[in-house]
């Protein structure tokens, strides 16, 4: 059991819904994007989804974009990325870490030394958004042999006869996409989400959890409520592009993370 698994099945058994918070790894810097990291549990974090930067981010909305390339103007790297999660772990045991990003630096570095890296780092799983289903030999299969979850994303577009490719091999939760395009466009609405959570509850027992388009606190409860919890990823990386302090960041996350936790109460 990974500390993913062992997370849900927490929240399930306090009948808790769950919050998801994404930040981009060496946002703004370094060191502040350390600090963030580590104060996300006591904003109401339940799982951290630790962005790693990308030259070519095609899934991203401009949000997050320039997230990545302030982090890589920083020299943010695959080991720096790493090192944030080491440092996390110092104080943090528990709360589960997920590395979403590309293929790319993965390949580059080797996939067997790369997986044995974040496996020592304290990385739980991953979310890498531009291998399908079809490429699972590449680092799915191999992930979950090392002990990590590899995420899988559906989205309005995975159809009643792909469905069951796409979680064939997925662990630990599926990250539903609620609207159809890039990170941090428009806004996710419940009563669009709520069939296709329920869709994709029929062909798997992994936690469904819903992200893109999630901006306020009375976002966050809505969505939480028709699934079993949110991410959210745009709107927290906004306010650290916006130069607020570590802080105030943390504070805006916390009132998103009561938000989704109301919709379990």
């Amino acid at each position: 059991m990974t500390r993913i698994d062992a997370k849900f099945a927490d929240l399930k058994a306090a009948g808790q819904k769950a919050f998801v918070a994404y930040v981009m790894a060496g946002d703004p810097d370094f060191d502040t994007s350390v600090q963030i990291v580590k104060g996300l549990p006591a904003a109401g974090v339940d799982i951290i989804e630790l962005g790693l930067p990308f030259t070519d981010p095609m899934a991203d909305g401009t949000t997050v974009q320039l997230a990545g390339q302030r982090a890589l103007e920083r020299g943010m790297t695959l080991d720096q990325t790493l090192q944030i999660v080491r440092e996390l772990r110092k104080d943090d045991t528990t709360t589960p870490v997920v590395m979403m990003g590309y293929y790319n630096p993965i390949y580059s570095r080797g996939v067997d030394r790369f997986l044995q890296e974040a496996k020592e780092a304290g990385i739980d799983g991953l979310i890498i958004v531009d291998l399908p289903p079809e490429e699972d030999d590449e680092l799915c299969i191999p992930a979950q042999n090392a002990g990590l979850n590899f995420i899988r994303l559906a989205t309005p577009t995975t159809d009643d006869k792909r469905l069951p490719k796409v979680m064939q091999n997925t662990s630990g939760f599926v990250y539903y996409v609620s609207i159809t395009g890039i990170t941090g466009s428009a806004e996710a609405q419940a009563d669009d989400v709520a069939p296709d959570v329920a869709r994709i509850k029929a062909v798997t027992d992994l936690p469904v959890i819903v992200g893109f388009g999630v901006k306020t606190p009375a976002s966050a409860q809505s969505i939480a409520s028709v699934a079993d919890g949110v991410v959210v990823g745009s709107a927290i990386v906004a306010q650290i592009e916006a130069g607020k302090p570590v802080d105030e960041v943390l504070q805006f996350v916390k009132s998103l993370a009561d938000g989704a936790h109301k919709a379990g109460e």
